[in-house]
């Protein structure tokens, strides 16, 4: 069977590096190794565009992993990213990166006992968990 796929949710303007390590590490570090493509857009596009391909994305992944940094309250995409994800029935969980943690600030639709530390055996069972619950398992 093939790893599964996980669409990562970040904010765009403060947490790419995060985004670059953490998908470089799920492949050699998790015990539960899934693929984390980089899925988001390359180029500013209309809204309506924006959101039609990120659905697209989104709809042919197994989970949506979110990454919380500590601006989450104005990355607005994010908070659509999540409301896309669980309108396609496609779990969510976060995880807590660049210094943020169990009192920061959530974005919109996640919950915070599905949000963890940036620690494999954590976020492997997550991702175990995920995949049992979605509708791309």
């Amino acid at each position: 069977m093939a790893d599964p796929r996980a669409f990562l949710s970040f904010d765009f303007d403060h947490n790419e590096l995060q985004r670059r390590l953490f998908a470089g590490q799920a492949r050699s570090d998790s015990p539960t190794p899934f693929t984390a493509q980089d899925w988001s857009s390359k180029t500013v596009l209309p809204q309506s565009q924006w959101e039609a391909l990120i659905r697209t994305k989104i709809s042919h992944t197994n989970m949506c992993i979110v990454l919380v940094g500590q601006h989450m309250a104005s990355a607005t995409g994010v908070a659509k990213e999540i409301a896309m994800a669980k309108g396609l029935r496609v779990p969510v969980f976060g995880v807590y990166v660049d210094g943020a943690g169990s009192t920061s600030t959530l974005p919109v639709g996640l919950q915070r006992n599905r949000t963890m530390a940036w620690k494999w055996s954590q976020i492997a069972a997550a991702v175990q968990q995920m995949m049992g619950e979605g509708k791309n398992a």
